[in-house]
C-alpha cells in the first residue's frame, strides 16, 4: 500500500529554514502529512513515486531548474504531474510563464506596460546589429536578460552594444535574449517607486523593495494609500489570470510619468530567505510566515475535491 503525503515540498535547504519551519507548522496544525524532498532524497522518492510506492497529493515546488529537463527536481516535479499529483505550479504553465521571451508579446498584447524591448535568438546574437530605430527604442546604457534566468544571472545592466550579449550568453546560455531600455524609478520620499509584489492563491502582497540595495519592508496600508498603490494589486491579479499562475512574485518600478511598468514579469519559485535570517535582502518574516500559511490552506483546498 503506498504511503500518501498530503503535501509534499521540494527544496535545496538553502537558506529558507524558516519558511520551511512555517510549512511544517501549519501541515502539522492541519493534520496533513507532509514530505521535504531535499537534495538526498530528490532521485529515491521519484523512484518510489514511478513504482507506486508513494504518492502526494499535492507537490509545491520550490526548487526545479526549468531549462534543464535532466535536473533530478525538474524530473521529479514533471514525472508527479504526469502521475497525478497537484502541483504548484504544474510544469507547462510555469514555464510559459517564467520565460520571459514567451510571456513578454503575450503582456503586450494584454496591455500590460513593459520597458521597450527586443527580443534576440541566439543565432542573431553573433551577428546582430542594432538599427538607429533599435538604438533610440534601447537608449544607453540598456538591459540584457536571458530569457529563462533567474537571480540576475547573465543580467548585464550596463549594455551599450550588441557585443555586449556575448557577456550575458557566457554567463547564461539560453534560448533568447531580451534587449530592453533601462527604467529608472521615481522617489517616493526618499524610496525607489519599485516594488515587489507576491500572488498567492488570490492573496496579494506587496513589498517596497529597493532596486540599489536589495532592502525589502511591507508596505503599510497608510502607505498604499497614500501613495496609490492599488495598481499593484490589479497587476498581480492581471498576471494570474493572463498565466493561470497560483504562486509568483512580480517587479513592478513606478516611472515619473506615472506607468506601473511590469520588471521582472513572473517569478516562479519564489525565495523565501527571511529577513531574520539576512537582513540585508530577506524577505520579512511576517510575509514569509503569510505566505507560508497561504500555501498550507490552499493545498488542503486542493485536496478536498479528490478525497
Amino acid at each position: 500500500m503506498a504511503r500518501t503525503y498530503e503535501l509534499v515540498m521540494t527544496h535545496k535547504l538553502d537558506a529558507d529554514d524558516f519558511f520551511i519551519h512555517r510549512v511544517q507548522q501549519h501541515c502539522a496544525e492541519r493534520r496533513l502529512n507532509f514530505f521535504l524532498v531535499e537534495p538526498l532524497w530528490v532521485t529515491p522518492f521519484r523512484e518510489r513515486l514511478e513504482r507506486g510506492e508513494v504518492r502526494a497529493r499535492v507537490l509545491l515546488n520550490m526548487h526545479s531548474e526549468h531549462h534543464e529537463p535532466t535536473d533530478p527536481y525538474h524530473r521529479l516535479v514533471r514525472r508527479a504531474h504526469e502521475l497525478g499529483s497537484r502541483v504548484i505550479d504544474p510544469p507547462d504553465v510555469a514555464l510559459a510563464a517564467f520565460d520571459k521571451a514567451r510571456l513578454h508579446p503575450r503582456l503586450v498584447a494584454q496591455g500590460f506596460t513593459t520597458p521597450p524591448t527586443l527580443i534576440v535568438e541566439p543565432s542573431r546574437a553573433a551577428a546582430l546589429t542594432l538599427t538607429a530605430a533599435e538604438r533610440e527604442l534601447l537608449g544607453s546604457p540598456f538591459v540584457i536578460k536571458p530569457a529563462l534566468g533567474y537571480g540576475r544571472k547573465g543580467v548585464i545592466l550596463d549594455a551599450t552594444n550588441e557585443g555586449d550579449l556575448a557577456r550575458s550568453a557566457a554567463a547564461w546560455p539560453d534560448t533568447h535574449y531580451l534587449l530592453q531600455r533601462r527604467v529608472t524609478p521615481t522617489l517616493l520620499d526618499t524610496d525607489p517607486g519599485y516594488f515587489r509584489v507576491y500572488y498567492v492563491f488570490g492573496r496579494v502582497w506587496c513589498c517596497w523593495w529597493n532596486c540599489y540595495t536589495d532592502h525589502y519592508r511591507l508596505v503599510s496600508a497608510a502607505e498604499e494609500e497614500r501613495w496609490k498603490l492599488g495598481p499593484l494589486r490589479d497587476l498581480a491579479a492581471g498576471l494570474a489570470a493572463l498565466t493561470g499562475m497560483q504562486f509568483f512574485s512580480s517587479e513592478v518600478a513606478l516611472t515619473d510619468a506615472g506607468e506601473w511598468v511590469l520588471i521582472d514579469y513572473v517569478n516562479d519559485q519564489c525565495h523565501m530567505l527571511a529577513q531574520s535570517a539576512n537582513p540585508r535582502m530577506g524577505v520579512p518574516d511576517a510575509l514569509v510566515a503569510a505566505i507560508a500559511e497561504r500555501l498550507v490552506h490552499s493545498a488542503q483546498g486542493l485536496i478536498a475535491p479528490t478525497g
